[in-house]
């Protein structure tokens, strides 16, 4: 018999837009082939003040692709909805507002438990870092404040979404996206994948695949960041570092 982890099916997203292309065109094909067997899915976009105008977005682009839209605000039972959904999409915008709104409406044990049944889950952006342990790996403004970070858990490392790596040339003086991973990492033990845009992440069971066409930056707790490039399997990079015995 097979354990939940290994149904897990996740298709983590760095960004819904790539620049000179259109919403989600770059992960398209990735879409289809991920979904192939779904035929409605359920929309969440609680990382955006303007839910009503999000929803009729991810509708308009995803409805040719085959599948019919529901988005959960405008479900009567949100619960129900996951519940009752073949697959679920949650958006991007600001990771603070999203968490608090899925803590806020009751369904994160319910998503939590959908997906280990094997429920497909897609994330882009702030809906990827909401399926890992926490939200510390955001660079959002907290314009709200949720019960806590805890996030889904979905996966057990971080993701760093719009990795940026340091420009040896920019005069600017404020901390770099690598520093500040750097930061979690004196205070955390998770591994976090620097998520350039152009690239995902596809969860099957214990596989991580990086995909995409720009690759990613590998942090761990007492190591040094390596590099990883599309079509790598991540799941050995992102075990914990080992550490030598104290004296």
């Amino acid at each position: 018999m097979r354990s939940e982890a290994d149904l897990k099916r996740l298709l983590l997203i760095s960004n819904s837009t790539q620049y000179g292309r259109g919403f989600l065109d770059h992960v398209e094909a990735e879409l289809r082939a991920f979904l192939a067997r779904a035929r409605t899915i359920l929309f969440v976009p609680f990382a955006m003040f303007d839910r009503d105008a999000y929803a009729d977005k991810v509708r308009s682009r995803i409805s040719p692709m085959g599948l019919e839209v529901e988005s959960i605000h405008r479900a009567s039972d949100p619960l129900r909805a996951v519940e009752g959904a073949e697959a679920v999409f949650v958006g991007g915008g600001n990771t603070f507002r999203l968490l608090k709104s899925l803590q806020e409406s009751g369904v994160i044990p319910a998503l939590r438990r959908r997906v280990a049944q094997g429920m497909p889950y897609v994330g882009s952006s702030a809906g990827s870092i909401v399926a890992c342990p926490t939200l510390k790996t955001t660079k959002d403004m907290p314009v709200v404040e949720p019960r806590s970070f805890e996030a889904l858990g979905l996966i057990d490392f971080q993701i760093s979404p719009h990795y940026l790596d340091p420009d040896p040339g920019s005069t600017h003086m404020g901390e770099t996206q690598e520093e500040r991973i750097r930061q979690f990492l004196e205070e955390n033990e998770e591994s976090v994948v620097g998520l350039r845009e152009g690239s995902f992440l596809r969860v099957e069971g214990a596989s991580v695949s990086l995909k995409g066409t720009t690759g990613a930056r590998i942090f761990r707790r007492g190591a040094e960041p390596v590099e990883a490039s599309a079509g790598a399997e991540l799941r050995r990079l992102l075990s914990p570092a080992k550490r030598e015995s104290a004296p």
